[in-house]
């Protein structure tokens, strides 16, 4: 069956807000291909191009994509089937006044290192095997992650740079192939957007950025009405994991709010009241880090699949 291919020319975004005017509305069960930018435009293309500040528009999210039926309180899920590089080479680099150790002497802001795709040719096109790219010599194993991925918000105006109870800016490294993500819906449509792919990315991001890269997404869209516990914020099932997925100002708000979140799935699920659900998560759950370097900082709450289903 033919998939709907939405690329970043057809339309993107670089804020995700309340009003936002799709450009596809996706059926409900709908599977589409969405094609990405990387999330400097492609302004960046070897070792002497240098990003002196982050620019105003940044991580341009490719959509929205509205899906028939999805409306405020209902869950929108996105099955992500494959994230394929969709380029030669990705980026790596550091900013003036962005990043983990920005203010470290011997760590130069702005640099820039081009990472190579095995594979990758003249053309600009990426060997659709290709396995790792190239940093300084040493092969790192591409594992592409949808750095920004969110939904239209339920008042705020929030930038792709920002993450934040509707996604945006998470760059979490479970959102990638054979990972569910599932979030609030706060207005009509959903209206879906994502793109500041990476081919390779740790937790934390430390610098900034990944290996900044164009992707093509594979994903299916279905709306979840009347969910029997009602997300504030994103979730993650890795088919391994379920996990809550918050953003705030510092971590220890992020955290408290992940495991908040995993508290409620938990005590539903097992019938427990929030003390035992509190206790137990003590026992099986794992708080994680996102990534440190946004506006604001993301976690998240792993719990194995053994000890968790999701309510829809």
């Amino acid at each position: 069956m033919t998939r709907e291919t939405i690329t970043h020319r057809d339309g993107h975004v670089y804020e995700f807000g309340p009003e936002m005017d799709p450009v596809y509305e996706a059926a409900d069960g709908e599977s589409l291909t969405v094609e990405t930018v990387d999330s400097l435009n492609g302004e960046i293309q070897a070792d002497d191009d240098l990003l002196d500040a982050i620019p105003e528009e940044v991580n341009a999210a490719t959509g929205p994509i509205a899906v028939a039926g999805a409306s405020p309180g209902d869950v929108l899920a996105v099955e992500i089937e494959d994230v394929r590089v969709a380029e030669d080479r990705g980026r790596v680099l550091t900013a003036p006044g962005f990043g983990l150790l920005q203010d470290d002497p011997d760590i130069d802001h702005p640099a820039t290192r081009i990472t190579e795709v095995d594979g990758g040719d003249a053309s600009g096109a990426a060997d659709s095997g290709a396995e790792t790219i190239d940093f300084e010599g040493i092969d790192v194993p591409i594992e592409p992650v949808i750095g920004t991925i969110g939904v239209a918000t339920g008042g705020e105006t929030v930038s792709t740079l920002t993450p934040d109870d509707h996604g945006g800016n998470l760059d979490t490294t479970d959102v990638t192939d054979g990972t569910t993500v599932y979030f609030p819906v706060f207005q009509e449509g959903a209206m879906l957007a994502l793109g500041d792919a990476k081919a390779a990315m740790a937790d934390g991001e430390m610098c900034g950025t990944g290996a900044e890269i164009a992707v093509e997404v594979d994903a299916t869209l279905s709306v979840i009405e009347d969910p029997a516990v009602s997300p504030d914020r994103p979730l993650l099932d890795t088919g391994d994991a379920v996990k809550t997925v918050a953003s705030a100002e510092t971590m220890e708000e992020a955290v408290e709010l992940a495991n908040g979140d995993m508290l409620d799935l938990l005590a539903h699920d097992h019938g427990f009241s929030r003390t035992d659900a509190y206790l137990f998560s003590s026992l099986v759950g794992g708080l994680e880090v996102s990534q440190v370097v946004d506006p604001q900082v993301t976690a998240r709450n792993a719990v194995p699949s053994e000890y968790l289903s999701l309510p829809f």
